[in-house]
């Protein structure tokens, strides 16, 4: 379970700049965006100075040293930090990324953290994923069958049908894709957005699901699916290297096939 804390009445430090401890000679600088329902500030951002010769590689190591070492009341989510869990996924110097996986060498001299944009925020880094979330469970995201199999047997696919999943399943929900596109930006109420539609393709393309129909059939709307204009933002800003864009034009061209 993705970790994050968020104690009560806990409000922002009222300090901007936390500058590096004396006599550090490998400084690096973080912009962090703060807000806290607990306190009556605008958000801000709060500049923090580190000594990098005491601090891991990725941004996710800067985050846990600032929440530890300087300012405990910092708040962000953070799991697994092997980029599997997508628990940590923010703006990191204006791109969406996982922090546990981007590292700070790769960043401005100036490294500016937000959280994921166009989402409402719980708290400093941690964005509302409730709406998103509801999203995923519409689209059904599990093997859907009406011919019966004995508990003892298996749903058996070829070497080839099986190929098709690939860059479909490694999908790990981080939202990176989704809020990096403007048309959910406008649309969320009722855009699916590029992560739950190539959700919907991975079920699709699964030769063992038995209800592409009805799957097409949710998906077959001016809203839904047709929001996607290729902007391909989603496909540009994917920490696992994904092609969101690619499988939403793999459901249009289903749509499409089954009209004629």
């Amino acid at each position: 379970m993705a970790e994050f804390s968020l104690p009560k009445n806990s409000k922002i430090s009222k300090g901007k700049h936390f500058p590096a401890p004396e006599g550090a000679k490998n400084v690096r600088t973080f912009k962090i965006y703060r807000w806290s329902p607990d306190d009556d500030q605008n958000p801000q951002t709060v500049t923090y100075d580190l000594d990098m010769d005491s601090c891991g590689p990725m941004v996710l190591d800067a985050l846990i040293k600032i929440k530890n070492e300087v300012d405990p009341t910092l708040t962000f989510r953070r799991s697994c930090r092997e980029g599997i869990c997508g628990s940590c996924a923010m703006n990191i110097d204006g791109t969406n990324t996982l922090a546990c996986t981007k590292a700070i060498e790769d960043c401005g001299s100036s490294v500016n953290v937000y959280p994921l944009p166009h989402m409402s925020v719980v708290k400093d880094l941690v964005p509302d994923m409730t709406h998103f979330y509801a999203q995923y469970a519409s689209v059904e995201p599990w093997l859907k069958t009406s011919t019966s199999v004995s508990p003892s047997a298996e749903r058996l696919q070829s070497k080839e049908e099986r190929e098709k999943l690939d860059g479909l399943y490694e999908c790990i929900l981080c939202a990176c894709c989704s809020t990096s596109c403007p048309s959910y930006w406008w649309n969320s109420d009722k855009y699916l957005g590029p992560a739950i539609l190539l959700q919907s393709y991975r079920w699709l393309a699964d030769s063992r699901d038995e209800a592409s129909g009805e799957r097409l059939d949710y998906l077959e709307d001016p809203f839904k699916l047709y929001r996607c204009h290729t902007i391909m933002n989603c496909t540009n800003t994917c920490p696992k290297g994904l092609n969101p864009g690619k499988a939403i034009g793999e459901i249009k061209k289903l749509i499409a096939e089954r009209s004629l």
